[in-house]
């Protein structure tokens, strides 16, 4: 027992054979987009010489990010999910495939970085919502917090493999090559897909189009918790977030090149990773508001520090630590979602999760290179990591519903049927 509280409980695994194939396909096909997550801003970097722009390319992408992100959520609860997933896969490696022979030109043009990251954005706006509105139809209830600890494991070792591999491959292979190799890692993502059973949403789903994706807005409505989530995770990633600057503090600050710039983008995966492992003890919290405040202060802190150290190995331990305490806020945040929306539900306020997970760090982007174009590096780092801490003190007096809100006793499941009360919420 003792050491079920230490370590992640891997009971979803054992029980369900469909949750393997999701989860390990994932892992393969998320460790391979790493590299192009790496490749994209070092090249468009080595391209312009400018942080501003390496920000740009995370500005660029918002739009299709957040509009993909609420039409697919709408889609996921209306058609078979694993279908859905089928397709986004396929789509996402066509978008690598034009990276690659971009890259492979004597003179690559900047532009395709532009379109193509925007539209693989828009695409994985369609994917993980649906991803996360299938898990609860995988599993037993009781295991979500489980699960979203077994989720973080399989995005931070992307996360720490992934740029490290990246480094190495840009700097003794080729950008093409990085993207290359993520356009394989898809295959297992498709293979694994294909063993599983059909994942419709229950009770048929719902008619996806305009006014379902409004429901999914209104649902949101009065619910101040669900809100609070949100927003506190925009101000963590907005202002915190420093990942545009690391090209320039990798080559001009750290002075080592790719292999750098890869290690600063890993050093965070690095920290969640570990913190993911050790989540046991996730379970027996009841304060899952309270920890999500505490985890997002101490993201904060982290950064400041990260912001005023010049020596490469403080730089990538400040940046440890700030991934631990990410993935802490990451996976009471997840398991609030999961155990207070209903199924029918479900895959529209996850697209809302999603678009707020994927598009803060993309507006962080370019919050921290127009900064750091403006004041300088450290400025941009530091004054982020501030803003994130004071950011939080504000929420938690806007929101005090998060602060208290606690675990659900025994892990209840939400209803599975919509609330008549949908509709009128807000009118």
């Amino acid at each position: 027992m003792a050491r079920r509280r230490v370590f992640v409980d891997v009971t979803p695994l054992r029980e369900s054979r469909d949750y393997r194939y999701l989860y390990f396909g994932q892992m393969v096909s998320f460790l391979g987009r790493q590299l192009t997550v790496v490749a994209v801003p070092y090249q468009v970097f080595k391209i312009t010489g400018s942080s501003f722009d390496v920000g740009m390319v995370g500005l660029v992408s918002l739009g299709p990010l957040v509009v993909l992100s609420l039409a697919g959520g709408a889609i996921a609860d209306s058609v078979d999910r694993r279908k859905l997933l089928i397709v986004t896969q396929v789509a996402l490696a066509a978008t690598s495939v034009g990276l690659a022979l971009n890259a492979e030109r004597d003179s690559p043009a900047l532009w395709p970085l532009f379109v193509l990251t925007a539209l693989a954005a828009g695409l994985s706006g369609i994917d993980l919502p649906t991803r996360t509105a299938a898990l609860p139809n995988l599993i037993r209830r009781e295991q979500l917090p489980a699960a979203a600890a077994l989720g973080q494991i399989l995005i931070q070792t992307g996360q720490v493999a992934g740029p490290a591999v990246a480094g190495l491959v840009i700097a003794r292979l080729s950008l093409a090559d990085a993207y290359w190799f993520d356009v394989a890692t898809f295959g297992a993502a498709l293979f694994a897909l294909l063993q599983m059973r059909p994942l419709p949403p229950e009770g048929g789903g719902t008619r996806a189009g305009f006014g379902s994706v409004r429901e999914g807005l209104r649902y949101l409505r009065g619910r101040r918790v669900l809100q609070s989530i949100f927003w506190i995770d925009v101000d963590a990633m907005v202002l915190g977030m420093p990942r545009a600057v690391f090209p320039a503090l990798g080559t001009n600050v750290f002075h080592g090149g790719a292999s750098a710039v890869g290690l600063l983008y890993a050093a965070p995966g690095a920290g969640a990773l570990v913190g993911a492992v050790t989540t046991g003890w996730v379970g027996s919290v009841r304060r899952q508001g309270r920890a999500v405040i505490v985890a997002v202060v101490a993201w904060g802190i982290a950064i400041v520090a990260f912001g005023f150290t010049r020596w490469l190995p403080a730089a990538l331990l400040f940046l440890a630590l700030a991934g631990a305490a990410d993935v802490v806020s990451a996976v009471f945040r997840g398991t609030i979602l999961q155990t207070t929306v209903p199924d029918a539900l479900r895959g529209r306020l996850s697209a809302i999760n999603i678009a707020v997970v994927t598009g803060g760090p993309r507006l962080g982007d370019a919050e921290a290179g127009v900064v750091a174009a403006a004041a300088g590096l450290r400025f941009s780092v530091v004054s982020g990591g501030l803003g994130c801490v004071l950011g939080v003190a504000l929420l938690s007096r806007l929101f005090p519903e998060l602060d208290r809100h606690t675990a659900p006793v025994g892990g209840a499941p939400p209803t599975t049927t919509l609330d008549p009360s949908v509709e009128a919420e807000g009118e």
